[in-house]
């Protein structure tokens, strides 16, 4: 059955599917919104990730900060975030990683409508 989700080239579309493939990693992420499980994260973030039951895939990303691997292994957006503020980014900085741009050079090309975007 094909999709009724459309392709668009570049993009990630948040779909069931991605859903349920990034359920554990979203949850970790999500509960990052207490600040004792920022604390318990913040000092061991291995053995954090290993409560979730995450991929091992998962795993890697989370802890080397692969933020495009994690949105790849089916991380919302909107959950993900939650971690790069625990590492004091913005989601100029993350839009900037994501279209292989600077944090400037992403926050430019907003400016200007994002019209430059690749």
């Amino acid at each position: 059955m094909p999709s009724s989700t459309p392709e668009v080239p570049g993009t990630y579309v948040f779909d069931v599917a991605q859903s349920n493939r990034g359920y554990a990693l979203n949850r970790l992420c999500g509960s990052l919104k207490d600040a004792a499980n920022r604390e318990r994260f913040s000092a061991d973030e291995a053995a954090y990730c290993d409560a979730y039951g995450l991929s091992p895939e998962q795993r890697e990303a989370i802890l080397q900060r692969d933020w495009t691997r994690m949105l790849d292994l089916g991380g919302s957006i909107f959950y993900v975030f939650k971690l790069a503020v625990l590492d004091k980014k913005s989601m100029q900085d993350l839009g900037g990683i994501f279209t292989g741009m600077t944090t400037e050079e992403f926050v430019k090309a907003l400016n200007a409508g994002g019209r430059s975007f690749g």
